[in-house]
């Protein structure tokens, strides 16, 4: 399943990045929303998911998202997430990086993921970027607005359209550019600037794997490829781990 040449690497590395994508949390029960999944009662989630449509239909806007977060209420983290968990204890730096917003990473206990798409289970105003708690709006029946200027909230991801946190992003490259193994786990590979993190890693002299039961357009440029789901690998490589040390 692994290399003897990854194994080593990983016995003799100090510093692990990894980064995850959907099929991580696909083997949860979370709905991807692309393919044949990119509806929600007939209205496109590319269109849906993005600050025009907050603005123009809010209530819309606002009825997916509740029912995205009711969905997730009784999903649980998988294999994979606790196993990464683990990886943790293995390495002086261990960073975890995510594309996932559905907050699966930290229900399993990581420590302080880098999520690169935000987190579903917080809302942020559009307008001052105030936090506020998810329990203070959920059951309210009209838009939620801002306690603080009295503009829109919205859940505190990033939207179709919308760039990334600068510096969450720099934290990220940072990560793969220091690290001495990569790991990309459950991810396509196309979606950017995630998807430029491996090749910062490589780069950089990192040993780079993929674990995806697919290939991807990352799979012929890194120097290790597993073709597992992300649940089976990484419990595997925990396993491989305890023994090293």
């Amino acid at each position: 399943m692994f290399s003897e040449k990854l194994i080593t690497r990983l016995k003799n590395a100090y510093t692990v990045t990894v980064l995850t994508g959907a099929g991580v949390s696909a083997e949860s029960g979370v709905p991807t929303f692309r393919g044949k999944d990119g509806l929600w009662n007939n209205h496109s989630v590319e269109k849906l998911a993005t600050l025009e449509a907050l603005e123009k239909e809010p209530d819309l806007f606002w009825q997916f998202y509740k029912w995205r977060r009711e969905l997730l209420k009784d999903i649980r983290p998988n294999l994979g997430h606790y196993a990464l968990v683990d990886c943790e204890n293995y390495f002086e730096e261990f960073t975890l990086i995510t594309q996932n917003v559905d907050n699966l990473h930290t229900k399993a206990g990581s420590a302080n993921p880098i999520e690169l798409h935000g987190n579903i289970t917080k809302n942020r105003c559009t307008n001052c970027n105030d936090l506020t708690p998810v329990n203070c709006i959920e059951e309210e029946k009209e838009v939620p607005k801002c306690n603080k200027c009295g503009s829109l909230i919205k859940p505190d991801i990033i939207l179709f359209g919308e760039a990334l946190s600068q510096p969450v992003l720099g934290k990220a490259q940072e990560a793969a550019a220091v690290c001495e193994v990569f790991i990309s786990i459950g991810t396509s590979a196309l979606v950017e600037p995630a998807a430029s993190l491996p090749y910062i890693a490589k780069g950089n002299g990192a040993y780079l794997v993929e674990i995806n039961p697919e290939k991807t357009p990352l799979t012929e440029n890194v120097d290790e490829a597993v073709h597992l789901a992300s649940s089976e690998a990484l419990t595997n490589l925990v396993i491989i781990l305890d023994r090293l040390r």
